[in-house]
């Protein structure tokens, strides 16, 4: 029996890898992630003590590195079980709870007419392509030209052109011995009991096609050239071979990008299809994006199934934070162990597109390194533009954000957002924080009156000025005769405490895996970091750590880390320390990383509305604004003095000051 390639597909999506294998293997503990689908043992094909046998749930393929040996689910049980094709068919069918399909005539039918319909858009493909060529695509191929794009992007991403006629696609179509009805079921031109001659769908249009994960094209969508178009982008119709909700554009070359060495798994979904082109041409090439709507839940699967954590990128406008809300929402109730969506927002009236053009890549890269996590997105949606001066008030925000955690269906996840929410909460109401929080892009009310102001301290200035001229004295020790300039001192912490004692990423690491870092070289030797902990488990030790990242080229960068945390006296970030003080000392350096983070962040966002309070003559808030940028600008400076002051930084070490104290 022959089945059909969508069958096969769905059954596979359906059925992990993992637990085909599963059941005839058993799983290294020590190297296996399981949160992120990644499994070791010893091969079932060749006798082995060490395992060697790896299997992804991501790309759905085992490879044997002892033998060779890789396949997907049907080809593992062919091979090592001895059943037929439609044997394991049956038995993968059987896992997944879907009925194996009747032999039916007209099943085989629709599927070589489906077929037939590929091969259609691969024409009309060609006709656009051509079309994007010839005078009447002039004008197509200068916006494409101010657009930033160049020819090599164009061929890549197959544009084109649908000239402003009414029947050139069809009468092209018909000219190749194509019939009405194929071309009405590929949605190629509008037609039914209330259209008396069908016409071409799309007309004066820059055409864009959409690829299934086979890499066909299945639909089109088009970019209107005249103004007074009534829609700017036009996608094709739902037919036999395309189902909006369930395709990405980009899909398939962002999923082999993602499992590039450049991709590091990560995928990132924007909003439009010059977005995503944009960012292919400038070297990112593992971006997404849905097709002219909100993100769905398949749309939201297929994500997870090449990464466990997709970054959403939004516009920073209003339309991208209520976007980002409602991806909030959709996100919740589905998540996993090991499953999540981080949010990168760009700044406001920016879109990936203007970003990379204007300024290269490197500004979407600082982006995408302060993405936000699902739980801060949840957080700050909640909190910002709020009042809780009152029991009543703090009541409500507690209710309320159990109520956003509780449509969690994994019970276990549920339960720890619970507990963050709660700590959040906690540190929010007895952390010195005021009660009052000021209107931020997340926001969902308006601005409030009754904000606690902190009394002046006459002690701020004389640590102000002290703590500057430390931070001065470090930073000109710093540069002297350094090829390599260092991070910020606690995030020099953060890292080599990783590198001198890895075994704290195995420990600690759902805490560990989602630091970000402001310093860009560090961000991507972390990525080294990560993928070397994934690849080798447990076993990971110091020594094969520094030589992947030297390997990578990032022994520079981890020398003068090390000069510089031993300059500090930070002995527990040293390789000497003893490893409950390197994790004491490690705990605390990452609370006040994610607390100075969290202040420029809101640092930022003040300057911001006071700038747009004072351009808008908004006087009667600016005092306010003004007195409360005042104190977190305090606690900016207090904190950088922790690491301005290098006897007062000390304290992150734990009880230890250096090995001499031992």
């Amino acid at each position: 029996m022959r089945f059909s390639p969508s069958f096969l597909d769905e059954i596979r999506d359906r059925v992990p890898i993992s637990d085909v294998v599963g059941k005839r293997v058993t799983w290294d503990r020590r190297k296996t992630n399981v949160s992120r689908g990644d499994y070791w043992a010893c091969c079932p094909f060749h006798g082995e003590k060490s395992p060697s046998f790896h299997c992804e749930d991501r790309k759905g393929r085992y490879h044997c590195f002892g033998c060779g040996v890789s396949g997907d689910h049907f080809r593992f049980l062919t091979d090592l079980e001895g059943l037929s094709f439609p044997e394991a068919v049956q038995q993968i069918a059987d896992m997944a709870g879907v009925a194996m399909p009747q032999p039916d005539p007209q099943a085989e039918r629709r599927e070589k007419e489906r077929t037939s319909l590929l091969d259609v858009m691969e024409m009309a493909t060609q006709f656009f392509q051509d079309q994007l060529q010839t005078a009447n695509g002039a004008k197509a191929r200068a916006y494409l030209r101010e657009r930033g794009l160049t020819g090599r992007t164009i061929e890549t991403f197959r544009l084109g052109f649908a000239p402003d006629s009414r029947n050139a696609l069809k009468e092209f179509l018909a000219g190749k011995g194509v019939g009405k009805e194929q071309i009405e079921a590929c949605g190629l031109v509008v037609h039914g009991p209330d259209v008396p001659v069908s016409y071409d769908r799309f007309r004066d249009r820059i055409m864009f096609p959409i690829l299934s994960a086979r890499e066909k094209v299945i639909a089109f969508g088009g970019r209107a050239m005249s103004p007074d178009a009534p829609a700017k982008y036009l996608n094709s119709n739902e037919t036999e071979l395309f189902h909006k909700g369930n395709v990405l554009f980009n899909f398939a070359r962002a999923r082999r990008a993602s499992q590039g060495a450049d991709g590091a798994g990560t995928i990132i979904a924007v909003e439009g299809y010059m977005d995503v082109i944009a960012l292919h041409q400038a070297g990112i090439e593992n971006a997404v994006a849905p097709l002219g709507t909100a993100l769905t839940e398949n749309q939201l699967d297929l994500l997870w199934k090449m990464t466990p954590q997709p970054v959403l990128c939004f516009d920073g406008d209003g339309a991208g934070i209520r976007a980002a809300n409602r991806a909030v929402d959709l996100a919740l109730p589905h998540l996993k162990p090991g499953r999540s969506v981080r949010f990168a927002v760009l700044p406001d009236g920016k879109d990936p597109d203007d970003l990379v053009r204007h300024d290269g890549r490197q500004p979407f890269d600082k982006v995408l390194a302060n993405a936000r996590s699902l739980a801060e997105m949840v957080w700050l949606r909640e909190v910002q533009g709020g009042a809780f001066d009152t029991p009543e008030k703090r009541a409500e925000l507690e209710a309320r954000l159990r109520q956003v955690t509780s449509v969690i269906a994994d019970e276990s996840v549920r339960r720890h957002y619970g507990q963050d929410m709660r700590d959040r909460l906690n540190a929010f109401l007895q952390g010195g924080a005021p009660f009052r929080n000021e209107r931020r892009p997340f926001e969902r009310g308006g601005r409030q009156s009754g904000r606690r102001t902190a009394a002046p301290d006459p002690v701020r200035g004389a640590i102000v000025e002290a703590g500057t001229a430390a931070s001065s004295k470090l930073n000109q020790l710093l540069k002297a005769d350094r090829s390599v300039r260092p991070p910020v001192l606690r995030e020099s912490v953060l890292a080599l405490t990783i590198v001198n004692h890895p075994q704290l990423l195995f420990d600690e690491y759902d805490e560990i895996s989602t630091i970000e870092f402001d310093h860009h070289d560090l961000q991507r030797c972390w990525a080294i970091v990560l993928n070397a902990a994934a690849a080798n488990g447990p076993r990971l030790t110091r020594e094969i750590l520094v030589e992947q990242l030297e390997t990578e080229g990032f022994g520079a960068l981890i020398a003068a880390l090390d000069q510089q945390v031993r300059y500090a006296r930070l002995w527990t970030a040293t390789v000497a320390a003893a490893p409950e003080d390197a994790r004491e000392g490690y705990l605390q350096a990452l609370a006040l990383h994610r607390r100075s983070k969290a202040l420029h962040w809101q640092r930022r966002e003040l300057e911001r509305e006071l700038a747009h309070a004072t351009e808008e003559g908004d006087l009667e808030v600016v005092p306010q604004l003004l007195r409360t940028l005042q104190e977190v600008q305090f606690e900016v400076t207090r904190l950088e003095n922790q690491e301005a002051i290098i006897e007062g930084f000390g304290v992150l070490s734990g009880r230890v000051k250096g090995p001499a104290a031992r």
